[in-house]
């Protein structure tokens, strides 16, 4: 026990900015336990509950990680008018990184993979120990397997983040950390593939361990926890950034045909974005779960109050995304959001503008309008964060076909165009496919880091600001956080900070 204590502790040495005494004492959504302790199945069951909780912080899918990303891509950009919003974006409009103005991801990201390998080491150094008639090895593996899928999530968005994909720029991967560390552990970074190798590795592991009926109860939001389905799709997205294009279309299609979810319509798809549970039958395969009582909740910076032009409102959309979309494509619709007594949009269109137009008619994505938990201009709404959803399999396997494995392409960005309300494709090649995907993961933060492992390039203008990011350039991999490379003398800076 003591040495599970000292490992709990020990990611302080990777975290100066991540409060361990929070994460033991305070009781997010999904129930931590106020004494964490990894000696029985309850213990180890709660730990990994309260694992979650950090991707509901404001660093990661509270807000930033998401937020930031469309802000650096060019899907979203500062109001044109610049005295209508709190400046908590200005750094990543602006691509003004440095060491000392980055995202926190890396501290937050190393404490959730912290709580993972204490299970994962509980379990296999005391598993004849922890079998009771109550809860028996099955139940073991399935936490396990969690734990496992959740390190690969957080090694993964740290790999998308910190790292240049496309293989430029240098090979610097992130600290690949699968055991508990103590405070003198100073590890270094791997190299990409051998990031890579390492996720899939974990991801694989917890396909194999997991049974397939496991869904973790006594959740607020089953959806918001990983299943089989959950990391089957995970690895569809590892693989395609890795260009596995076999196995990206082989995991997308395992997805598609489990008969478990159904693309949206044209007319269901305003509308499900603020919903409290996504329910079964639709495209949410896994989300991050937005509610007050989660301790870590961004609440003020959160995405609902970001993207409002009743809250911060730094989060427009810009015209270099919505001018994108043909006549008829539901994802593009426009309107006027509610009035300053009822700031949710009615579920009709996609972009709004605010009622007074006191933010000079601008429009603001409805993807994060709140499910009505507050008031936005007094307090803040809450959203769920989707992380993983339907259509991007099909975005994925129509990627893996381009790239030469399968020949369905075609069928299934039409699949998705058809329940937009978009025409039909004739062709489909990977322009198509790119700009499908800009498309229909608008707002959900993947066209950044798109370009990130395409080699893709920046370049456009906007009310405010021009802007050009050609391939290779510093800027694809942020910087690390100044503190977190102060006190690991083996962690290496990005090239150029």
């Amino acid at each position: 026990m003591k040495k599970y204590i000292i490992a709990l502790f020990a990611i302080l040495s990777l975290t100066a900015s991540c409060n361990v005494k929070e994460f033991l004492t305070e009781d997010p959504v999904m129930s931590q336990s106020t004494e964490l302790t990894l000696s029985d199945y309850n213990g180890l069951n709660k730990a990994i509950a309260g694992a979650y909780s950090p991707l509901a912080g404001s660093g990661w899918y509270g807000a930033f990680f998401v937020l930031d990303a469309e802000m650096r891509a060019g899907n979203a950009m500062i109001p044109i008018n610049t005295n209508f919003q709190s400046g908590r974006m200005q750094t990543p409009y602006t691509m003004n990184y440095n060491p000392d103005a980055t995202s926190g991801l890396w501290g937050t990201a190393y404490y959730v993979i912290s709580a993972c390998n204490n299970v994962i080491n509980a379990i296999d150094t005391n598993a004849e120990g922890l079998v009771t008639s109550s809860h028996p090895a099955s139940d073991l593996n399935n936490l396990k397997a969690e734990a496992l899928a959740l390190r690969a999530f957080a090694h993964f968005d740290l790999l998308r983040l910190y790292c240049h994909l496309d293989g430029s720029n240098g090979d610097f991967g992130v600290c690949v950390i699968t055991e508990p560390q103590l405070p003198t552990d100073m590890p270094a970074r791997a190299t990409v593939e051998e990031s890579y190798a390492q996720i899939i590795k974990d991801l694989t592991d917890a396909e194999s361990l997991m049974a397939d009926s496991y869904q973790r109860g006594s959740v607020a939001d089953p959806k918001a926890t990983f299943n089989k389905l959950a990391i089957q799709a995970l690895l569809a997205r590892v693989y395609c950034y890795h260009k596995d294009w076999g196995k990206a279309s082989e995991y997308a299609s395992k997805v598609i045909n489990s008969g478990k979810f159904k693309l949206w319509t044209a007319e269901e798809y305003p509308s499900v974005w603020g919903k409290e549970i996504a329910g079964d039958g639709g495209e949410v395969i896994f989300e991050v779960y937005g509610k007050q009582t989660n301790s870590y909740d961004a609440w003020w910076e959160g995405p609902s109050h970001m993207t409002n032009p009743l809250g911060y409102a730094d989060c427009a959309a810009s015209a270099q995304l919505t001018e994108l979309f043909e006549d008829g494509d539901v994802r593009g619709t426009t309107g006027v959001r509610g009035d300053a007594s009822d700031p949710r949009d009615d579920g009709k269109v996609m972009f709004c503008t605010d009622q007074d137009e006191v933010s000079g008619g601008q429009l603001w994505t409805m993807k994060y309008y709140g499910k009505g938990d507050g008031n936005a201009t007094s307090t803040p709404d809450f959203n769920n964060t989707i992380v993983l959803r339907l259509s991007e399999m099909y975005l994925i396997r129509a990627e893996a076909g381009v790239n030469g494995a399968g020949s369905t392409a075609l069928a299934d960005l039409n699949a998705i165009r058809a329940n937009r309300g978009a025409s039909a494709l004739s062709s489909a090649g990977k322009a198509d496919v790119a700009l499908e995907r800009r498309l229909e993961l608008n707002f959900e933060g993947h066209l950044w880091f798109d370009l990130n492992r395409t080699g893709g390039s920046i370049s456009y203008s906007d009310a405010n600001i021009t802007r050009n990011i050609p391939a290779g350039d510093k800027l694809w991999a942020l910087p690390i956080p100044k503190a977190q490379v102060d006190i690991n003398e083996n962690l290496v800076q990005n090239p150029g900070y």
